[in-house]
């Protein structure tokens, strides 16, 4: 059967359908419009966040009322605003926020038709009110949150996302025995453009982010993937919406994917980073460079309001480092094939290409994964290339001819594989 690239938007359609439907504010005090539709603009010259005495005061002035939800969520403690739909253009968090008690805050897109702000507290606080008021005759909304100042234990107990099924992943089900693929058919390549609405990733001078770029380069990439006729590509995500790290596994594991690949072009000024270099999963990592990527991912979605509460038990763990002995050879085979597939086109590769470390993304059991830095945006030198349509197709077809030759290697491999 002939592939159809429009299947690469299957995870985004599905996506979509996830987020039809309205919230309901789980807080008691709270004003819930309704019945409003169309998408709400952010009013950023009256919005503040301010201190209130030991608490904060939220004023968000929106174009329309819309449907939204508040909740609180620990670790570091964090208050999130989600949203049916707001456009933040014009909004910047230096001048959003004014005061000692918050930290940060990030907005942007979550999911298809439903935007999020986070705010990163100094101190655990509760809301003590929560309220919209619409103007009847000009539409316009006003949001007001107040935050009061509470103890850690207190916090801890209110914190947590509300159960929703349009939000959280399925309940697991029963694995079902794997059916038996035909050799000669295309291997599903799953593509993982990094980052993502409110978490844009890198970002330099001139209005441009890691988020957009990968996506680009996911689109290229995922294009000469199916035109070469050996791999169909499904993508996480095909717009500018978050998926958090857990969904992006588990997007995966629904298609079946045979290949997992996180694309990315991070910011690291440590050492001058530079160069195209790729990641396989490791507890320990490599480098301390390695280590701090590491570290900054799984921190970008935990700001953008990921709930991480529930992980997994010890026994958990072992399991699946049981199942890791089998896959890591050959996620290990993948980001050699790939390295050598992108010196064959001119790089430049980083001067240690092949790296290792606890990429959360990358932790899918039985799915050879890697995470490719296709350059660092902290580098003059990638930065330019990856703003030229031209190197970024000849950094694709690296990538393919990495591709081509692992399969080559690990179809030679499977009789010593232990199944």
């Amino acid at each position: 059967m002939a592939v159809k690239w429009d299947e690469v938007r299957m995870f985004g359609r599905f996506l979509a359908f996830c987020a039809t439907l309205l919230f309901s504010s789980w807080f008691a005090g709270a004003v819930v419009a309704q019945g409003f539709s169309a998408l709400a603009r952010i009013d950023a010259a009256n919005s503040q966040i301010r201190d209130a005495g030991q608490g904060a005061e939220i004023e968000l002035h929106l174009s329309q009322g819309v449907p939204y939800r508040i909740f609180t969520l620990d670790g570091p403690p964090r208050l999130v605003l989600d949203f049916q739909e707001v456009d933040w253009t014009g909004l910047r968090p230096e001048t959003l926020l004014r005061g000692d008690n918050l930290r940060d805050v990030q907005f942007g897109t979550y999911v298809p038709g439903w935007s999020r702000m986070v705010v990163d507290l100094g101190a655990p606080m509760q809301v003590s009110a929560a309220a919209m008021e619409v103007d009847p005759v000009t539409s316009g909304a006003v949001l007001n949150v107040g935050l009061e100042k509470t103890d850690a234990e207190g916090f801890a107990a209110a914190t947590g996302a509300p159960q929703d099924s349009r939000w959280d992943l399925p309940t697991p089900e029963p694995l079902q025995p794997p059916v038996p693929k035909d050799e000669n058919a295309p291997l599903l390549v799953v593509l993982d453009p990094g980052h993502g609405g409110i978490d844009p990733g890198a970002q330099v001078e001139g209005g441009v982010d890691e988020k957009t770029l990968m996506l680009d380069f996911a689109f290229e990439l995922g294009e000469m993937l199916v035109r070469s006729g050996q791999f169909s590509v499904q993508l996480t995500r095909d717009g500018d919406y978050f998926v958090s790290l857990e969904r992006r596994i588990a997007l995966a594991h629904q298609a079946g994917a045979d290949l997992f690949i996180s694309l990315h072009a991070d910011s690291l000024s440590e050492g001058g980073a530079h160069g195209s270099t790729v990641y396989t999963l490791s507890k320990e990592a490599s480098d301390a460079a390695s280590a701090k990527l590491a570290e900054r991912h799984d921190r970008a979605d935990l700001l953008s309001g990921t709930d991480l509460t529930a992980t997994d038990d010890l026994v958990t763990d072992v399991l699946l480092d049981l199942a890791r002995q089998e896959t890591q050879p050959r996620s290990e085979a993948l980001a050699q094939a790939i390295v050598e597939g992108l010196a064959e086109q001119g790089g430049p590769l980083n001067r240690r290409p092949l790296r290792a470390a606890g990429f959360s993304v990358l932790k899918s059991a039985d799915i050879p994964s890697v995470l490719v830095e296709i350059g660092f945006l902290s580098s003059a030198r990638d930065l330019e290339n990856l703003m030229n349509p031209e190197w970024r197709t000849k950094a694709a077809r690296g990538i393919l001819s990495g591709l081509i030759e692992w399969r080559i290697r690990d179809e030679a491999q499977k009789p010593l594989v232990r199944q």
